[in-house]
């Protein structure tokens, strides 16, 4: 996850297990949800990257679930990436890549990861400003294959609204660590998705009041 920000401490809580190896408790209650959900559609084999994969324990559970996808974990926090180093030693999966640095705000990251056939990303845009979720949606669909697709999972607005008091307290806490953070519209990153050439295929209700946008990235058209 991008650590550059001011955030309060309850965007991300973590507690230190054995070694480098970090334990979320919120990774913990949404890991099955989120697997079930990639398991549903996303495609069977081919390359699949996570984004800000944080202690690693999402990347570990689909991992083993879509045994023909290859999974490549990434962060750009060390802590975080050795984390992810610790849970693959322990589960030694042989479509699990070493994870790799990278910044997803930082422009032309697509770079780096060329070709994808599957992206996912869970609770980063709620950490990032408008402007830098903008370069993170563009070099999604820069690194997608066409055809290929992408689920972004976490809590955003409905049509301008925070939708609960839970959403409105965290929100709240974020912007007053940083003014530029805070969650995104729904609305808004529909509007994103398009100019990207994203097409939504499907937006899914999640527990904890979260979304997950599930796109496609579209094939260029034939002239």
């Amino acid at each position: 996850m991008v650590l550059r920000r001011n955030i309060p401490a309850t965007a991300s809580v973590v507690q230190k297990m054995n070694g480098d190896r970090l334990h979320s408790p919120a990774a913990e209650k949404n890991v099955s949800h989120i697997t079930k959900l990639v398991c549903s559609v996303s495609p069977k084999n081919g390359a699949a990257l996570e984004i800000a994969s944080g202690t690693g324990q999402h990347i570990i559970s689909l991992a083993a679930a879509i045994p023909n996808l290859t999974w490549q974990p990434s962060d750009v926090d060390d802590v975080r990436l050795n984390s992810i180093v610790s849970w693959s030693y322990e589960k030694q999966l042989p479509n699990l890549l070493p994870p790799i640095k990278l910044d997803v705000t930082d422009e032309g990251w697509s770079v780096l990861c060329p070709d994808q056939d599957f992206i996912l990303m869970v609770n980063l845009l709620h950490l990032v400003s408008e402007s830098e979720a903008k370069v993170i949606i563009g070099g999604i669909s820069q690194s997608l294959m066409p055809g290929g697709r992408c689920v972004i999972y976490g809590p955003f607005m409905r049509d301008g609204s925070l939708t609960s008091d839970g959403d409105k307290l965290f929100h709240q806490s974020l912007i007053e660590a940083d003014p530029h953070i805070g969650y995104k519209d729904d609305t808004w990153m529909l509007d994103l998705f398009q100019i990207h050439n994203l097409k939504t295929v499907k937006i899914a209700n999640m527990p904890a009041n979260n979304l997950a946008f599930i796109i496609e990235k579209k094939h260029p058209k034939r002239s």
